[in-house]
């Protein structure tokens, strides 16, 4: 069975969809943590056990894709916070690699 990602890529489930390009998607999260709170992620399913290479060619992608996307919304000149979850301690509930985008307000220091 294709992860919830897999099937917004295609369409098979609908999102709200701020940005894609042909390998890369960006959606509004159906459960905000911020104003603005983006998921951003590749296409194609990359988990947990996804080939190293793979995985550099798609940060590098969604790397670009959270700056297009900061812009679309507004959060990049007043300031964005850009967070990733690793496996289930960490907070993972999907294994597809995806980033979270978060801004629209002050989201105050996580680290000192």
């Amino acid at each position: 069975m294709e992860c919830i990602f897999c099937q917004i890529a295609k369409k098979k489930i609908k999102a709200d969809i701020i940005w894609e390009d042909k390998d890369v998607i960006a959606v509004y999260d159906i459960d905000p943590k911020a104003k603005v709170h983006a998921l951003i992620f590749p296409k194609s399913h990359l988990g947990k056990s996804a080939h190293e290479k793979k995985v550099g060619l798609a940060l590098k992608q969604i790397f670009s894709a959270i700056r297009i996307v900061a812009q679309r919304t507004g959060i990049d000149k007043t300031g964005f916070r850009v967070v990733t979850n690793h496996l289930k301690d960490a907070g993972q509930t999907v294994d597809h690699v995806h980033f979270h985008l978060l801004g629209g307000h002050s989201l105050g220091r996580m680290c000192d």
